[in-house]
C-alpha cells in the first residue's frame, strides 16, 4: 500500500514558525504511534509525553491512581477525562514554556482536546491511519518492555534477541489488553470517542493525515512534514 498524505496548508506552517513545537499524534490502538513518536524524538529536539507511559508508571508504582487505572485498562476501557487532563497537565507544566513536546495517546475525547487547547494549545496534529485488519494482525505479535514502554512486533520490528528488550536485555511481555478481543473493543471505543477529536482538529486547520500499513511506509512523509515546524 502506498502512503497517502493530506496536503498541509502554508497557513498552518506559518502559525508554527517562531513558536515552540506543540504537537499531538493520533491513531487507533497499535497504529504505530509509539514507534513514530520515538523517531520524531530521535530526529528532532522534541520531548515525548506518552500517556501510556505515565499510566504504566503509576501502575508499576502501585499508587492509588495506578490501581484505578489498571481496572480500566484490564477491561479495555478509557480512563476518565478529568484524570487524564490532570496527569498530562502536570507533565506539560514540568517541561517549561520553551521545550518542544509531542503528546502520544492524548487527547482521546473532544472534551480532553478542548481542555488541552484552553490550557496548552497545540499547533499541529499528526494522524496515523492504518487499516483495522492490519492492526488486529499486528497485535498478535506485539511484545512490550514494560519499564520503558518500548514496543516490538514480530515480523517488522522484532527484538534483536527473541523475548528480550534491545537496550536492557530484560524480558518482554504481552499486555493483558493486547488480545484481539480487547483490541477489537478498543477500536470500537476509538471510533466512538476519538474520531470526533480528528474532526475537531480538522476544523482548526492543524491536522495532517498519513495513510499506510507500516511505519516505514509513512515515516518519510512524516519526517518531511515535521521538519517544516522544527529545525
Amino acid at each position: 500500500m502506498m502512503t497517502s498524505v493530506t496536503t498541509v496548508t502554508s497557513t498552518s506552517v506559518r502559525r508554527a514558525v517562531g513558536a515552540a513545537f506543540r504537537a499531538v499524534i493520533l491513531g487507533a490502538p497499535a497504529s504505530g504511534k509509539g514507534t513514530v513518536s520515538s523517531r520524531i524524538v530521535k530526529n528532532f529536539n522534541v520531548k515525548h509525553i506518552s500517556s501510556g507511559d505515565i499510566l504504566r508508571r503509576h501502575i508499576m508504582q502501585k499508587t492509588e491512581l495506578g490501581s484505578e487505572v489498571k481496572r480500566y485498562l484490564d477491561r479495555g476501557e478509557l480512563v476518565p477525562d478529568e484524570t487524564m487532563v490532570a496527569l498530562i497537565g502536570k507533565e506539560v507544566e514540568s517541561l517549561g514554556e520553551t521545550t518542544n513536546w509531542l503528546l502520544d495517546g492524548f487527547p482521546r475525547t473532544v472534551a480532553q482536546a478542548d481542555r488541552l487547547q484552553q490550557l496548552y494549545p497545540v499547533n499541529l496534529v499528526i494522524n496515523l491511519v492504518v487499516p483495522h485488519p492490519v492492526i488486529l494482525k499486528r497485535v498478535e505479535g506485539r511484545w512490550v518492555h514494560l519499564p520503558s514502554g518500548r514496543v516490538y512486533n514480530i515480523g517488522f520490528n522484532a527484538p534483536k534477541v527473541p523475548g528480550k528488550d534491545d537496550l536492557t536485555g530484560e524480558s518482554l511481555v504481552q499486555r493483558p489488553d493486547d488480545t484481539p478481543e480487547v483490541v477489537g473493543r478498543r477500536l470500537k471505543d476509538y471510533a466512538k470517542n476519538t474520531e470526533p477529536v480528528i474532526e475537531y482538529y480538522k476544523k482548526s486547520g492543524i491536522l495532517q493525515e498519513f495513510h499506510g500499513s507500516t511505519t516505514d511506509e509513512m515515516w518519510p512523509s512524516i519526517k518531511d512534514y515535521v521538519a517544516q515546524f522544527v529545525s
